[in-house]
Parts: C-alpha cells; structure tokens; sequence
C-alpha cells in the first residue's frame, strides 16, 4: 500500500527506556489491522522510567517534544496519538494541540474498566497512588476507581524481572480482588502484555493498559480532539525549532 494512504498513529514511550518502547511495540504491532501504521517513538530526554511527580512533569514536556516533530504532514497526517505511559503525562497538553484523538494508557483502561462498574489498579511504583488516584479524579473516574494496589518494585524493575513480576503482580491482583470490583486494570507500560500471562490466577477479568489504549484510540472511543488542526495558542522562547514550527490558534 502506498504510505501516503496509511492510517497513521503515533505511540509516544514518555520515559527514554527502548526496552519499554520495544515492548509496547512487540505487545501492539499483532494487533494493527491492514492499512494502519503505528510510529512508535522514544522520549529524547528525562527518566528512564517515571515513578515520582518530577519525573512526571518532565515526561510531560518529553511528549509534547515528541509530537511537534512526529505530528505529520498535510499529506500524512496523524489520525490518533497515544501516550505509553500509565499515568498520562502531557495528555492534556496534547489534547489541546493536536487535531486528532489523543489518549493514554490510563484514561484508556478507565473507559474500558468503567464500562464495566468499578474497578482496582495494580502497578508498580508507590509514589503512583496518589498521582492515579488525582488522575481518575480529574477524568471523572474518581467515583468508580475503588482501589489502587501498589507493589514496591517500580515499572521498570518488574520489567527487567519477569518471574518476579508474575509472583509479586499475581498476589496484588488477589489482594485487588477483594476489593469487590469487576475488573482490574494491571498498569504500566513496562507491563504490557502481562494481563494475558496472570488472568489464570485471578478471578476477575484484568485489562491490559497498553492493549487497552490501542482499543480506545482506534475504536474512536478516546474523547475528540478540540479543534481539526494542529496549533499551539502561545508562541515560544528557547525551545527547539520543531516548536516553533507548530502553527499557532487563534486564542479563543
């Protein structure tokens, strides 16, 4: 098929691990139907993963940097962006700029856990409760996310430790259980693809963030991008050209 005619979507890995991108590439390339592209693309700088709010904020301005030289031209425009972070650096940022759908991998697995009535999150990294918890709050999820499990080892470690990752992720899913939801959102970028591997030892269905956020952004479900094109509403001082490059909106 000619690239001209692909259906283009842009996945952003907000940390600058290439083994977390790999492994959002590896989990999310099977499921591309015919006709779709996905760039999958690293952060160029900041943490090598994102467990604390200062890492968080950066990744945030690492996603907007991604995006202003990744987001397409007129003749291959982006038709969705995803931002392969549980916990949605810059989502709103980029919902604000970009003239297609934007989601990440935890607002994602909220429209999807939610559809199902309440729901728990299981990941890694402690510093991570009260930041989901303020995120589900604000994406009007709060009400519905009854528990959030976390595991001492953060993203990355149970990444680099898969057995480990299976014994410590399938108790938190237990413990998660009994919380009396109806689904479990296991998250992380750094987790992708562990849903399938832990389903037989839990008795609720556990919904893969990553798998989840690829749903949502190609079925349409991710809320609309606010305008058709792209555009920033401020101009720029001492950032990179690709920046400056973005046109700018009118200031509503």
């Amino acid at each position: 098929m000619d690239a001209t005619r692909l259906r283009r979507f842009l996945l952003i890995n907000p940390n600058t691990n290439a083994l977390t991108t790999q492994r959002l590439r590896d989990v999310l390339q099977p499921l591309l139907p015919p006709g779709l592209a996905l760039d999958v693309q690293t952060a160029r700088f900041g943490a090598p993963y994102i467990a604390c709010e200062a890492s968080h904020a950066v990744a945030a301005h690492a996603c907007l940097d991604v995006w202003t030289t990744h987001r397409g031209t007129p003749t291959r425009p982006l038709h969705g962006v995803l931002i392969g972070c549980f916990g949605d650096p810059g989502l709103f940022a980029l919902r604000e700029v970009s003239g297609c759908p934007v989601t990440g991998l935890a607002e994602a697995s909220f429209i999807q856990a939610g559809a199902r009535g309440p729901f728990a999150i299981v990941t890694g990294g402690e510093r991570w409760k009260p930041m989901l918890q303020r995120l589900a709050n604000s994406l009007g999820y709060g009400a519905q996310l009854r528990h959030i499990e976390t595991v001492a080892p953060t993203g990355a470690a149970l990444q680099a430790d898969p057995d480990m990752a299976i014994r410590c992720l399938s108790q938190a899913c237990q413990n998660a259980a009994q919380s009396g939801v109806s689904s479990i959102i296991l998250g992380g970028a750094g987790l992708a693809g562990y849903a399938r591997l832990l389903q037989a030892h839990c008795a609720l269905p556990l919904i893969d963030s990553a798998q989840a956020g690829w749903e949502v952004l190609h079925g349409q479900l991710a809320p609309p991008a606010p305008t058709d094109q792209d555009g920033f509403y401020a101009p720029w001082i001492g950032l990179p050209p690709a920046f400056t490059q973005v046109p700018t909106k009118e200031n509503p």
